[in-house]
């Protein structure tokens, strides 16, 4: 296996790792009445971001940001992968992304700013990195 499907395997179980650390406060705070259940907006009286303490709907924000960003790092590693253009750059910036994103949880559930903004910009410019060093 290549380093940068290593780190997007690491990445897709930072994604369940960052669920658990959601959906566990979530299921405490609205109860598994709400949670369990269909989520109507009617039903729930209004979005179910909106009913969770501020820390957990941190975490709920910072789940969905992996879930956007993965899949740009997971085009960048196919990408690298299957034209077989794996170097010790791509590598770097593969564990970059990772890195970046490992840190960016704790940033963004404790309102660190602006070092959760940094963060992420880092976790984008290492996949964009990647993306433009299959074009050359």
């Amino acid at each position: 296996m290549t380093p940068e499907l290593t780190a997007l395997t690491l990445a897709g179980l930072l994604q369940v790792i960052q669920f658990a650390l959601m959906s566990i406060p979530a299921n405490i705070e609205l109860g598994q009445g709400k949670t369990l259940g269909p989520r109507d907006r009617a039903r729930l009286g209004g979005s179910l971001e909106d009913q969770l303490s501020i820390r957990t709907a941190r975490l709920y924000r910072a789940m969905n940001n992996h879930f956007e960003g993965l899949i740009l790092f997971t085009l960048a590693v196919v990408v690298i992968t299957l034209s077989d253009q794996s170097t010790s750059f791509t590598a770097t910036c593969a564990w970059t992304y990772l890195g970046a994103r490992i840190l960016y949880v704790p940033a963004y559930a404790f309102g660190l700013t602006p070092w959760r903004s940094l963060i992420w910009s880092v976790g984008f410019l290492a996949t964009v990195a990647m993306l433009l060093a299959a074009l050359i």
